[in-house]
């Protein structure tokens, strides 16, 4: 057992003084070993061919699918912002046309609301009229009466005074003599 032992651990040095040797005449990065350059090209080939492979069939696609999805959804977007600003316009058309509205129409009841408060105000200064001309016929008659009243007066008053100026001058007047003079003075 001991020359197995012994033969083993001779082998192990023999593949380590091997594995030594070779390493001290290959020392340096291995992918810079001219020996390995074909491997190294070829796995970096098939690398390079997976990499495409897998972004043009998986990766690529899905970006694609996802920009396109962005871009149908910035354009329906913007056709919706189309929309709203086409319904905007006809809403303000709309409100102007009904602010157009109510304005001709307060100005039309307006008019109709003149137009009646002049209707009565021309009722009740015709109505106001006729009670002034009532009135200045009624105080015209009274002024006429009253004229006629002082007139009677004045005639009576100045017959009795001319009697009695007549009297007291010591003459003696008759009351038909005097008011014939008294008639012809007072008309003129």
């Amino acid at each position: 057992m001991a020359t197995e032992t012994h033969e083993a651990a001779s082998e192990m040095a023999h593949d380590a003084a091997q594995a030594a040797g070779h390493a001290a005449e290959s020392a340096g990065m291995p992918q810079l070993d001219f020996a390995t350059f074909g491997n190294q090209i070829f796995w970096l080939l098939v690398t390079l061919v997976v990499i495409w492979w897998v972004l043009s069939r998986i990766a690529l696609p899905r970006i694609g699918a996802v920009l396109a999805d962005r871009q149908a959804t910035i354009a329906g977007d913007l056709s919706a912002a189309e929309d709203y600003k086409a319904k905007a316009k006809d809403a303000e058309a709309a409100y102007e046309k009904a602010l157009a509205d109510a304005r001709r129409q307060a100005q039309k009841i307006v008019a109709e609301a003149r137009a009646d408060i002049q209707k009565d105000l021309d009722a009740a200064t015709a109505q106001a009229d006729a009670e002034i001309s009532a009135r200045t016929v009624e105080s015209e008659a009274r002024i006429a009466e009253i004229r006629a009243g002082a007139m009677e007066a004045v005639e009576t008053v100045a017959k009795d005074t001319a009697l009695e100026i007549v009297a007291a001058l010591g003459g003696k007047a008759d009351a038909k003599t005097v008011g014939a003079a008294i008639n012809a003075r007072l008309k003129g």
